[in-house]
């Protein structure tokens, strides 16, 4: 998916939000007829800029308001010269209101308006089918009709959201249009980034329709989403800086035939700024881990009596990176959720969460991925990826911890409701490691005393914008070459010295 991400405000809304937001724009005199019109007008300026040479367009049209935008868009190709056709699913005089006057306006323009039938398509496609207010899966005719775009091969503008896309979770309702552009308004919605959206939408435009900015800020907002403008701000070091003024992060993990999980995150901590790092894992791992970071104190610890005198003094804990499920990962994860001391619980510490063996302490941030989500709440990764702001938020409030649920569209949810996305990374990064590296990010983040939530936010924007940057180079990337890029990001948007 790609996205015009600069003009993009950060407030992400549920459906229910955008027709309310509407509404209060209607309410303080915008007609929404006119609303409407704004919208078609900035469809078809989409359309054009994104194919110069398209002389044909197909608009597929429903019942609803969307379909009100399709005809006005049908209007407006037609008056500049274009052949247009418009499929209608089901019966024009369900129309009502201001879709009903659109349909008037493109019959008036002599739009070609036909019922739709199984038939071969022509020229961009434009989907005008379905709004924001679907929740249930589709069923014919539209599923069909749905297909019957997919299966065309043609360029394909959806109006709004694609549809069959869930506007508050991103996922497909059984079937959906894959768009190779989709034309927003007024609000950017939550399902637009996260889920099966990235697979769905193509390129996104916003527009505003000119909404009246202090209606719009007063309205409530779902998803904060993050970016270059908003991060939270990791504060500068003064002159006189020393090690232990940015904390002692202990890392705890690496069982036997898993230690260079451990090894990711310690580097990732020590590159991020953590003042001093330690690592505690297999002594079988001690020689690599020596040659590989002289400046890391790495223990080899073969009890969690051991581990002990190494919490003592952390004041930070990054915990599961290669810690396995086996007797020694339980004891040293036993120990560590005794200890008073923020920490980041990742991979094997989740899965021992998980099956009951241990309990959380206050203060943490836990960092699943979809399956380790689903088995934390007992229901399945389906489930999840059905609703990931939900899945976010159930498991922040019921752990009382920051939780950050990886993915396309990785969210941040913590007990209070709060809910922050990341719409950055690419699929070049779906390659094993990096859940290592974002752990040990977030622990040096920790340690330099952000708060957790501010802490998870921006170590998964660095992470993922790392991952992007990296994957323009394409496939055969390794979890270490985030690592550089993570610290020179870090540098660009929060500056050691002010």
């Amino acid at each position: 998916m790609l996205h015009s991400k600069p003009p993009f405000p950060d407030a992400l809304y549920s459906a229910a939000q955008v027709r309310d937001l509407d509404a209060r724009l209607i309410a303080a005199g915008t007609p929404g007829f006119e609303l409407m019109h704004r919208a078609a007008h900035a469809a078809w300026r989409a359309i054009r800029r994104h194919w110069p040479d398209g002389r044909q367009l197909t608009v597929l049209v429903g019942h609803g308001n969307n379909a009100g935008d399709g005809y006005l868009i049908a209007a407006l190709a037609k008056r500049a010269g274009w052949q247009v056709t418009v499929l209608a699913v089901g019966d024009c005089s369900a129309l009502r209101g201001d879709a009903q006057a659109a349909y008037q306006e493109a019959s008036s323009d002599q739009v070609d308006i036909r019922p739709w039938q199984p038939q071969a398509l022509g020229g961009i496609v434009v989907d005008a089918l379905l709004g924001t207010g679907l929740r249930g899966d589709i069923r014919d005719p539209y599923a069909s009709v749905i297909q019957a775009v997919n299966d065309s091969g043609l360029p394909v503008v959806a109006v709004d959201i694609p549809s069959g896309l869930c506007a508050d979770t991103g996922r497909s309702l059984g079937v959906a249009v894959r768009a190779d552009l989709t034309v927003t308004f007024i609000g950017l919605k939550v399902g637009l980034f996260t889920g099966d959206a990235p697979d769905l939408v193509g390129e996104l435009v916003f527009d505003d329709l000119q909404a009246d900015t202090s209606i719009v800020e007063q309205a409530p907002v779902s998803v904060k989403r993050l970016d270059t403008f908003n991060l939270p701000t990791l504060k500068s070091r003064p002159r006189t800086a020393h090690k232990g003024m940015f904390g002692r992060v202990l890392v705890i993990g690496g069982d036997l035939g898993f230690g260079g999980a451990a090894l990711l995150s310690t580097e990732s901590t020590l590159r991020s700024g953590a003042g001093m790092v330690t690592l505690a894992t297999r002594p079988e791992h001690i020689s690599a881990a020596l040659t590989r970071f002289p400046e890391v104190m790495s223990a080899g610890i073969s009890s969690a009596n051991q581990l002990m005198a190494l919490i003592e003094p952390a004041t930070v804990l990054v915990v599961g990176p290669g810690l396995g499920q086996h007797s020694w990962g339980r004891s040293l994860l036993s120990a560590a959720a005794n200890a008073d001391r923020p920490q980041v619980w990742d991979a094997d510490a989740l899965n021992q969460l998980a099956a009951g063996w241990v309990e959380l302490p206050t203060g943490c941030v836990i960092t699943p991925h979809p399956g380790e989500a689903a088995r934390l709440l007992d229901v399945s990764t389906q489930d999840v990826q059905a609703d990931r702001p939900s899945a976010a938020r159930a498991l922040a409030q019921k752990f009382n911890a920051v939780c950050v649920l990886k993915g396309s569209g990785s969210l941040i949810a913590d007990p209070a409701g709060d809910l922050a996305l990341v719409d950055h990374g690419h699929p070049a990064m779906a390659t094993g490691g990096l859940g290592d590296v974002l752990a040990g990010v977030i622990g040096a983040l920790l340690a330099q005393k952000m708060p957790p939530f501010e802490a998870a936010c921006l170590g998964v924007w660095l992470h993922a914008v790392a991952g992007e940057q990296c994957g323009a180079s394409g496939r055969g990337m390794a979890a270490t070459d985030l690592i550089p890029v993570i610290r020179t990001l870090l540098e660009e948007q929060q500056p050691c010295l002010s």
